[in-house]
């Protein structure tokens, strides 16, 4: 008797669940990367700046603004490379996937960002091999924070590195957590079909994601250092959840108000768009 088609996505995901948990060390120290960064022992509160592009932006966005979640985490998620809703014509996933590819746009994005200690940066990517990750991530070390990377070691090792650098990004990960996910990211096979269905990479992401967010949330409650959590009325009445939301988007924008001043306003300025 044939296994059902859905079972078999099931069970392929249940397998990709049980080779994320043997990464319990890895995870352990990307927590304390960010929690230092949110949380620090000493001196001013920090971000960690979360990046990704094409599907990538999902566990990015898992990670802050929504329920259960908490300041400290900073999406940062260019439209131009993640919106794929429309297919073709203008904002078209040809024109999505050729920015992502495109050197020396990272500089541009982090031009608009003040960036430095206690701060971190946490980039997602499933190939590991375009350009923008890749660049985000090389320019975050310069500027002197940690960067995690969530990658597929499998799908970025498959294929030649495609930066000019001849690296991936991969290569500039202080703590690497792989998604496990295999090259061409589907999980199962069909007989009559040659290509794979049904991708695992999101379910990998979004898991390792929302493992690191309560991590570091326990680790920041035992410094008393837990900003408000996101939380919905069906859990604490209505009243206390919109006091949650309204404090922990107050706390994101004091955080997130140190990242925007500073060098940003000056290039602006220097450039002539102040006028």
């Amino acid at each position: 008797m044939a296994v059902d088609v859905k079972t078999r996505y099931l069970d392929a995901v249940r397998e990709l669940l049980t080779v994320l948990a043997e990464q319990g060390d890895a995870l352990e120290r990307a927590a304390q990367i960010c929690a230092d960064a949110i949380g620090p022992r000493s001196g001013p509160a920090g971000l960690v700046h979360v990046f990704g592009t094409g599907h990538s932006r999902i566990p990015v966005e898992e990670l802050f603004p929504r329920y259960g979640s908490y300041p400290g985490f900073n999406p940062l998620v260019e439209l131009s490379m993640t919106f794929h809703t429309q297919v073709v014509g203008p904002n078209g996933q040809r024109q999505a996937m050729f920015i992502e590819r495109t050197e020396g746009l990272a500089a541009q994005i982090l031009a608009g960002l003040t960036l430095g200690p206690p701060d971190a940066f946490l980039v997602f990517s499933a190939s590991g091999r375009t350009a923008v990750p890749i660049e985000m991530a090389i320019g975050a070390r310069e500027r002197g924070l940690p960067v995690i990377v969530v990658t597929s070691v499998a799908e970025s090792e498959a294929l030649p590195p495609s930066h000019s650098s001849g690296t991936r990004l991969l290569d500039h990960a202080d703590v690497l957590l792989d998604l496990c996910t295999p090259p061409g990211d589907a999980l199962v096979h069909l007989d009559g079909l040659s290509t794979p269905v049904a991708p695992g990479s999101t379910v990998a992401g979004v898991v390792l994601a929302n493992a690191l967010k309560a991590r570091v949330a326990e680790l920041l409650l035992a410094r008393a250092a837990l900003p408000p959590v996101l939380t919905s009325a069906s859990v604490v009445g209505r009243a206390e959840s919109e006091r949650l939301f309204a404090s922990a988007y107050a706390e994101h924008a004091r955080r997130l108000a140190r990242a925007l001043a500073g060098p940003a306003l000056v290039d602006l300025e220097q450039e002539g768009g102040m006028e």
